[in-house]
Formats: structure tokens, sequence, C-alpha cells
């Protein structure tokens, strides 16, 4: 017996990851888009309310602004009975402490980047801190376009994350300073961060590994947003029926090490 399509319901229709979203959903038999719906006040052809558009959907995905995805996940897990997939970035630590209460009662996938070959990267970028030296330099860099409001982006922290478990620490202990100015030479086992804005760079990240030697740099380059919307979609068919929780893009994909190893 097919299962009937997940109703979708998409938070910032109005936005270019929300159309993108909804282009991608087209043609689909696994979802169905039930509704769309924006900020407040804002005008647009079939547009509803946030609780209509709970009231209407199995899933609802958001690529909005933090404030914004704070506020619908508690909306949505005061209701019940929907699931959220998040991809807003720049939360602070006290909007995930929010969105971790609400995944208590629903279930939320929330990721900084909902690209397959992101999350794969995510899990060599670990292996490589793991296996190089400490005297390897590491440092991250990001180029997005214009109209990006956060650095460095969320993905970005999810590299320099995944760099710093892999040796064995924590971002915030292993995380350079803003460098402006006269700043010194690069302190031993620091993670740097280089960040561009400008035209519309949809996503460029790389990782590099340097030492006095040699250089090994891994990266990923977006061509298109739809591979984020196509993310996001296989996030949303595997969220639709799970039990509450808050889940990440490696749990969707299966890329998660089994406990202990």
């Amino acid at each position: 017996m097919t299962a009937s399509p997940v109703r979708l319901a998409i938070a910032g229709a109005l936005g270019r990851m929300g159309q993108a979203v909804e282009r991608t959903a087209q043609g689909r038999e696994d979802v169905t888009v039930a509704a769309r719906f924006d900020r407040p006040g804002a005008e647009g052809e079939g547009l509803v309310s946030q609780a209509q558009a709970l009231a209407s959907a199995d899933v609802v995905i958001d690529f909005t602004v933090p404030e914004a995805s704070v506020a619908l996940a508690e909306a949505a897990a005061g209701r019940g009975g929907v699931a959220l997939v998040i991809g807003s970035t720049g939360l602070s630590p006290d909007q995930i402490r929010r969105i971790d209460a609400a995944a208590r009662r629903i279930p939320i996938v929330r990721s900084g980047n909902y690209s397959l070959g992101v999350n794969m990267l995510l899990g060599l970028v670990a292996q490589a801190a793991r296996a190089l030296p400490e005297d390897f330099d590491i440092e991250v860099f990001e180029a997005h376009h214009k109209r990006k409001v956060d650095a460095p982006s969320g993905t970005a922290l999810m590299l320099g994350e995944a760099a710093a478990n892999g040796r064995g620490g924590q971002l915030n202990d292993l995380r350079a300073t803003i460098r402006d100015g006269i700043t010194g030479p690069r302190k031993a086992g620091e993670i740097g961060f280089s960040v561009v804005r400008g035209g519309g760079i949809i996503g460029e990240h790389s990782v590099i590994f340097a030492s006095e030697e040699e250089v090994l740099t891994l990266s990923h380059s977006a061509q298109d947003r739809g591979l984020f919307a196509r993310g996001a979609l296989a996030a949303a068919t595997w969220v639709a029926r799970r039990p509450p929780g808050h889940y990440d893009m490696q749990d969707v994909l299966g890329l998660k090490a089994p406990a202990g190893e």
C-alpha cells in the first residue's frame, strides 16, 4: 500500500529558499505543498497564517531567520502533531535551547546545511583533523552572496566544530578571535575563519590544513539552491513520522557513527 504524500507547509514562502523548496516539491509523489506562509503582513497569492499552516501540514520547512524559527518551533510544540525542518542559521545559544525544549514535544530536524556533499565533507574534515599532526593549522573559508546577514555561515561553523571534534576539543575553546590590525603570529592549535560576502555567490566552503611543508584543502561548491531544497525535502519525508527529538542532517542521511565508535 502506497503511503500518503507528506503534507508540507513552507515558512518564508516568498524568500528564495522558500520558492526553491516549492519548485522542487512540484511533480513529486511523496510530498504535497499544503500551505504557504510568510512574515505577518506579507502579501502574496495563496498565503495563509502560521496557525492555518500548522493545522494543515505534517511537516513545516522553515528557511527564515532565527527569531521566526524559534517562535515557529514553540508554536508547533504547543499545538503538537507537526514536525519541523529548520534551515535558519545564526541562532544564539539561548535560541538553540528553546528549540531543544520544543523538540521534546515534536520532531525537529535542524541543520546549517542540507547538502549531501557538505554533510559528507563534515565527516572528512573530522577524519583529517583527527589523523593529521597538530602542527597543521586549520582555516575554514566561506563565501556567500551579499545579502547574507550572518558570518561565519552556519555551515562554516559546522565545519569548524567537526575540525575541533576531530582534534578532541570544542570550537569555543579553539576558535581564533577576530583578526584586525597587528594580531601577532597565529596561535598553535587555533581554528580560524575567513569570510567573503559579494554578488550572488550561492555557497563556497573550504577547510585548509596547512603545515610548513604542505597544504591540504577539502572543499564544497554549491551550484544551485535546488540542492538545499532537495535535502530539505529528504529531511521532511524522514522526520514526518519520527518521535520527538532534535535531529540533524547526519541523522537523516544515516552518516552518524554508532555509539562507541
